[in-house]
């Protein structure tokens, strides 16, 4: 990077650090670490549930996948819309007027404390593999384009993460989410202009759009029923309604959020505030994603968009096969961009389009070959499989993006990453602290016990985060592996609330064991049947409701519905 990309990187971070410093000196209480005695307004609150979801990973992982498959991850965002709705009718009141600390706890005072635990524990596992995918996301753009190895890339983003958290508390990570979003849509707006004016003199809006539609990338909603299709209308508006119901309902970064506000009617306009925006947001993002794809069609593409693994392979014995591929590219390349711009007159002069979209697609189906051999060949010498969807945007940012902005770009990056990871500390801390140390181990003790033992305990969240983010590169597309994961818990954790909120026969038996049921279901489905990741929100809340209702009905006296 320049040294004004540099300036602009260091300046954000000197903010965030000076900002936490300042915010760490307002601790008095563990209330006031974990949820800023309960004192901020909506639209803050608002800022930080957006941008606790929208992690780096959301800028790598989705513009990668929408290179690949288009738009139609933008199915799994769709009914968030209904789900905000319903949280605010449903759940907020309940957490809200209860004056909880963690999701959790409601739990304990609906049906019993082995279900509160049980619960507490899953949150804990989920969200500290989670973690460490979030800080795994900016390391690939570091490591990408300073050269840095990517084992000490994490260490250091880790730590200066941790650091700004541990000082802070909620208030500092709060009001940071808030400056973080105003980057990220800044950051938004500047990658969309960049793409646009690095494309070739004449083409415009309209042949983007156009280029995108004759290779589908475009293509938002599938109608089929294939149960095993990651994406499409069906498994989104049911499964992905389940997930945002789950996630926004039932993990502690997110409930920690919108306990932080100053009224009841506080907490819900931040949630209504993120049904009017979330979705666009998400829409733009996966732009970019096919923006990337028709920016390739002019300028040649990498064969592989991982630096690194092209490294290994161009020292290997293999080389010379790695140049004759490389070589083929580039004339397959020259001959699909001549005749994308051939395509673009043609339509123009209203000639006939059908040969020429053949041949295109003849090219895409020769490129595509090429880069799946290139891949084997990686694979061969690196001895492990290659999978580089999450180094298409690190990749053009490198090459393309003009000193400043890529300082910019980086510093949104990190402000993305931060937002999510910083969340991510202070409610697995609050539920660590809160749902076992508190209560099982040490009762009674003071209130500035608590907060020592709750930033030491963020200290050793924020480390384990470390060591999961070494082996997220493993795991593909990033954005797909933090919500696979998610969802082998949060239809399970659902499931266990909806009992407490909606059946009065409700007990902590059926609780417990439907909760260890819904989970169970789900590992048999994920291990041995092609049922999308999305259904597992769907089969856990089902099993769990229906375990639970079957031995609440069985079993004695039913427990209290808590009153919203």
């Amino acid at each position: 990077m320049s040294p004004l990309d540099w300036s602009v990187f260091g300046i954000y971070f000197a903010g965030v650090l000076a900002f936490a410093w300042v915010q760490s000196r307002k601790n008095v209480g563990v209330e006031g670490y974990f949820l800023a005695n309960r004192r901020l307004p909506w639209a803050a609150v608002g800022l930080s549930v957006m941008a606790t979801q929208a992690s780096a990973i959301t800028f790598i992982g989705t513009t990668g996948q929408a290179f690949d498959g288009g738009m139609e991850f933008i199915q799994v965002y769709l009914p968030q819309p209904i789900a905000m709705v319903i949280l605010c009718l449903l759940f907020v009141p309940f957490f809200y007027k209860a004056k909880l600390y963690t999701a959790y706890e409601y739990l304990e005072r609906r049906f019993d404390s082995r279900t509160r635990s049980l619960t507490a524990f899953l949150f804990l596992v989920s969200r500290g593999l989670a973690a460490g995918f979030v800080l795994y996301a900016p390391a690939i753009v570091l490591s990408v384009i300073l050269g840095w190895d990517e084992r000490a890339t994490i260490l250091v983003m880790g730590l200066v993460t941790i650091l700004y958290t541990t000082m802070g508390g909620i208030t500092a990570v709060i009001w940071t989410d808030v400056v973080q979003m105003v980057m990220m849509f800044l950051g938004i707006a500047a990658a969309l202009v960049i793409l646009f004016t690095a494309l070739p003199s004449g083409v415009g809006v309209g042949d983007v759009a156009y280029i995108g539609g004759i290779h589908e990338m475009w293509r938002s909603v599938d109608l089929s029923w294939d149960l095993s299709n990651d994406y499409t209308i069906w498994s989104g508006m049911i499964g992905g309604l389940f997930l945002a119901l789950a996630y926004f309902g039932t993990d502690q970064s997110q409930v920690q959020r919108f306990l932080t506000a100053s009224s009841l009617k506080q907490s819900r306009l931040s949630l209504i505030f993120n049904a009017f925006l979330k979705v666009p947001m998400q829409f733009f993002i996966l732009s970019i994603g096919v923006l990337l794809f028709v920016f390739y069609h002019f300028e040649r593409p990498p064969l592989i968009f991982n630096p690194a693994e092209v490294a290994v392979v161009e020292t290997s014995v293999r080389a010379a096969e790695w140049d004759r591929m490389e070589a083929e590219q580039e004339r397959l390349h020259g001959l699909r961009r001549d005749a994308t711009l051939d395509l673009l007159s043609a339509r123009d002069a209203g000639a006939n389009l059908d040969p020429l979209k053949e041949t295109i697609g003849a090219y895409d189906d020769r490129l595509s070959l090429l880069r799946s051999d290139a891949k084997d060949l990686v694979a061969e010498v690196r001895g492990a499989s290659s999978n580089d969807v999450n180094y298409v945007f690190p990749s053009y940012l490198i090459k393309y993006v003009p000193a400043g902005l890529l300082g910019l770009m980086i510093a949104v990056i990190f402000a993305a990453a931060m937002s999510s990871l910083d969340s991510e500390l202070t409610a697995l801390s609050s539920a660590t602290v809160v749902d076992f140390y508190r209560r099982l181990f040490k009762p009674g003790a003071s209130d500035a016990h608590y907060l020592l033992v709750s930033k030491f305990v963020t200290l050793i969240w924020g480390g384990l985060a470390c060591v999961v983010a070494l082996y997220a590169g493993r795991l593909g597309s990033l954005i797909e592996a933090v919500n696979q994961v998610g969802s082998l818990f949060y239809g399970s954790l659902l499931g266990v609330f909806l009992l407490g909120f909606l059946f009065r026969m409700a007990n902590g038996r059926g609780a417990f064991w439907g909760l260890l049921s819904g989970m169970g279901v789900v590992a048999l489905v994920a291990r041995y049947t092609e049922v999308s990741w999305l259904w597992y929100n769907v089969v856990g809340v089902v099993t769990v409701l229906a375990v639970g209702l079957a031995l609440s009905a069985t079993a004695g006296r039913p427990g209290p519905v808590a009153s919203a």
